[in-house]
């Protein structure tokens, strides 16, 4: 099957231009002027008039099917997948968890069973680890070898997946050996125990406290900790969904003294406030960790985007309905399940709030939702690009296009968007994965199950700093 996309504007990474794209079964054959006229034919014609061409999004950071404390994440990766593909999203990598106790090997089996001919989006994954000993380490030379060659800790959640700093240095010694990426959620997860102790035995049990118990310095200082130990043991690491300026100035002082530190935010915290704590229980729907910060935040975040302090957006999509799900922490803040809704809205909230709103160029929004997520994580120019031999994963773009964000009308298996009522222009008029087309003016038109495993190499992470 050939299709020739005509009269587009591709939109990359290092620049645009007037270009037609020809598509030859599941990779780009040509990109070029006026190729109709130079005599190339295909099975199929896109008109992208007046529209950008640019390549399928890419969301390194979602947890579908995630157990938490016996409830699951609402999203399966059919369901998850197909909702990333209406917003743009043609790539996701799904975090593997392992069980306390188990070999990671079980944990990534169980999350290949879930994916394998569900998700209708290619996929990859990172293993969350929540021991770290001689027989996990070892194991993490066998992940990498079958392309999983990322591997999650945590200074967060005591007993169940936080890591003292001498297991996270072990772990940071062996990706010295093996080329694997540490990535890191960075909050000092043992005093902010402390202070929601207190918070609560003061009466203070609203989701609001949530955000008071989880102080931005608190995530600052564990983001300059793992720095300095990934600094010490000679290797990268990457600190996911940060969330405040105290974190980003540890990640830019690392980076302004050569240290290969990198990090990702999330549309929440781009886009959404503390403030949404704080409307009695409601606020439960906007629970998760890091917490949404005070508004002046933002300005710094995206300040970080265009400086490339922040290298990409990612969703840390983990979806737990309002109703039966969120309401176990009615009472105790504690217990509200962390995760939020947000696969579906990445591409065109930052369209929309970046490149609408003057606070990034189209190129830029490229990078951040594509191309810098396949290069982080060994994907490019596989993933990511508008070139000659890469995969067709292409969005034909509408800029122009308009909607309102809404649970009655997303995609995601959730009972509420943290976006509600959001009015964004920009929008995917078709959104192809390698060669077949997914989803057309917002319809589903694709096959079940069409996404593949991805297979990822190591990294050179000191070449992209």
């Amino acid at each position: 099957m050939r299709t020739l996309i005509t009269n587009g504007l591709v939109v990359t990474a290092d620049g645009s231009y007037p270009a037609d794209v020809l598509v030859d079964g599941e990779t780009i054959a040509l990109v070029g002027a006026d190729l109709a006229a130079a005599g190339v034919t295909a099975d199929a014609t896109l008109d992208a008039t007046g529209k950008y061409v640019v390549p399928g999004g890419i969301d390194v950071h979602t947890h579908m099917e995630l157990p938490v404390g016996g409830i699951f994440a609402k999203d399966t990766f059919e369901s998850g997948s197909k909702a990333a593909a209406h917003g743009g999203t043609t790539t996701i990598i799904d975090f593997a968890a392992q069980t306390k106790g188990r070999p990671l090997r079980d944990g990534l089996d169980t999350w290949h069973a879930k994916a394998a001919g569900n998700s209708v989006l290619d996929y990859g994954f990172h293993m969350m680890m929540a021991d770290v000993n001689d027989a996990t380490l070892a194991e993490m030379d066998q992940l990498i070898a079958e392309g999983v060659p990322d591997f999650k800790l945590f200074t967060a959640y005591p007993g169940v997946q936080y890591s003292p700093d001498d297991h996270i240095f072990r772990a940071m010694q062996r990706t010295r050996r093996n080329g694997g990426l540490i990535m890191m959620h960075a909050e000092n997860g043992p005093v902010i125990d402390v202070i929601a102790a207190d918070l609560v035995a003061a009466g203070m049990t609203d989701p609001i406290g949530h955000g008071m118990a989880r102080s931005p310095i608190l995530e600052g200082e564990a983001t300059n900790r793992v720095i300095r130990l990934a600094e010490t043991a000679g290797v990268p690491v990457y600190i996911v969904h940060l969330s405040s300026r105290d974190a980003l100035e540890a990640v830019t002082a690392a980076r302004n003294r050569g240290a290969m530190a990198f990090a990702e935010t999330c549309p929440q915290y781009l886009f959404l406030s503390v403030d949404d704590l704080g409307n009695g229980f409601e606020g439960a729907k906007y629970v998760c960790s890091p917490p949404l910060r005070p508004k002046d935040h933002q300005a710094d975040l995206w300040r970080g985007l265009r400086t490339d302090d922040l290298q990409l957006v990612a969703t840390d999509h983990c979806p737990f309905d309002f109703h039966g799900q969120k309401e176990l922490g009615r009472g105790d803040f504690r217990k509200i399940p962390n995760g939020l809704p947000s696969v579906e809205d990445r591409v065109d909230l930052l369209h929309d709030g970046g490149v609408v709103g003057g606070r990034i160029s189209r190129e830029r929004w490229v990078e951040i939702m594509a191309t810098a997520p396949a290069k982080m994580f060994g994907m490019y120019p596989k993933k990511g690009a508008i070139a000659v031999g890469s995969d067709a994963d292409i969005l034909v773009y509408d800029p122009n296009r308009r909607r309102t964000i809404s649970a009655a009308t997303h995609h995601m298996n959730v009972d509420y968007s943290i976006f509600e009522g959001f009015e964004i222009q920009g929008g995917s008029d078709v959104v192809m994965s390698r060669g077949t087309v997914l989803v057309r003016d917002g319809a589903w038109v694709g096959p079940a199950g069409h996404g593949r495993f991805l297979r990822r190499d190591v990294t050179d992470h000191a070449r992209i700093s």
